[in-house]
């Protein structure tokens, strides 16, 4: 059976009128006697009796019929479903994103998401570094922002930008007045950082360990949000990518540009290489984008 056959049967049946039926689909009533006699044919049997002044089901048409009502009902409300979701008139996506993005450049980007899109909903996965690579990977989520890798494995990468780390220390200090901060008066202090294995903490000591030793731990967390508190506290200092400066100085800290070796690393978008994205996950990515370029101009 094709949806053809089953529209064109569906119109004899409930006008009992070849002529109607024709009207109704558009046809020529040579294509609609066809469509009738290739659709009795697959099926094994007459399922319309015909006569000069009438058409009337035999007891196979009368079991068909309703199974072609709901068939094509099916059908129509399959195609309307999926054309919803390619115009994201409805949808789907989610995405995982590391704690520092996920927490002060996402929001942005969703509220210019949801005003464009309002009815595709989004379900964020706020997780750490080395498990938004997972989450994209294992096909948990389409699409994952996290620092670059350092071997793609099956992944793709497009980058948003490149960060770059700072200084965070307590308002009320004396390094607070500075314009600028080095790396030995970040380290004469206790030093306040994530645990591993954040990315943050692990590209911290890669970078720094090799100039100034190891980093001088006096707290850790798992947060970002109870680093900066900690640092407004004045239990120590901190270092933190830019992004999370709004962050940290909601929370009381100052956040103060830092000396060689700067520590960079460029932020991305992630989704399993060779696979398209879906509509709503395209537009996401291409939200994303756009956001990241307002930040750089």
């Amino acid at each position: 059976m094709t949806v053809k056959q089953l529209r064109a049967f569906l119109a004899v049946a409930q006008s009992l009128s070849f002529a109607q039926a024709c009207e109704r689909l558009h046809l020529s009533q040579p294509a609609l006697s066809l469509a009738i006699k290739n659709l009795e044919q697959s099926l094994g049997g007459q399922l319309l009796v015909r006569t000069t002044r009438s058409v009337a089901l035999t007891p196979e048409g009368e079991t068909l019929l309703p199974i072609a009502m709901r068939l094509l009902a099916d059908w129509d409300n399959a195609e309307d479903l999926l054309r919803q979701h390619f115009t994201l008139q409805m949808g789907k996506v989610a995405v995982a994103a590391m704690p520092s993005f996920a927490g002060n450049r996402l929001p942005a980007a969703l509220r210019a998401f949801r005003d464009a899109y309002p009815r595709v909903n989004v379900a964020v996965h706020d997780v750490i570094n080395e498990q938004v690579m997972e989450m994209v990977r294992d096909g948990r989520v389409e699409l994952g922002i996290a620092f670059e890798p350092a071997t793609l494995d099956g992944l793709q990468f497009t980058p948003l930008y490149e960060d770059r780390f700072v200084a965070v220390v307590p308002a009320d200090s004396e390094l607070a007045e500075r314009e600028a901060l080095s790396w030995v008066d970040l380290l004469d202090r206790p030093f306040i950082t994530l645990q591993r294995p954040s990315a943050v903490r692990l590209l911290l000591e890669d970078s720094v360990i090799a100039s100034h030793g190891r980093l001088p731990v006096a707290f850790e967390s798992h947060q970002l949000v109870t680093v900066g508190r900690m640092v407004a506290e004045g239990l120590g200092v901190s270092a933190v990518p830019q992004l999370c400066r709004q962050q940290m100085e909601e929370l009381g800290a100052r956040c103060l540009p830092l000396g060689e070796p700067q520590v960079t690393r460029r932020v991305g978008l992630l989704h399993q290489a060779g696979r398209q994205l879906s509509s709503a996950a395209q537009a996401l990515s291409d939200t994303l984008l756009r956001q990241a370029e307002r930040y750089q101009a």
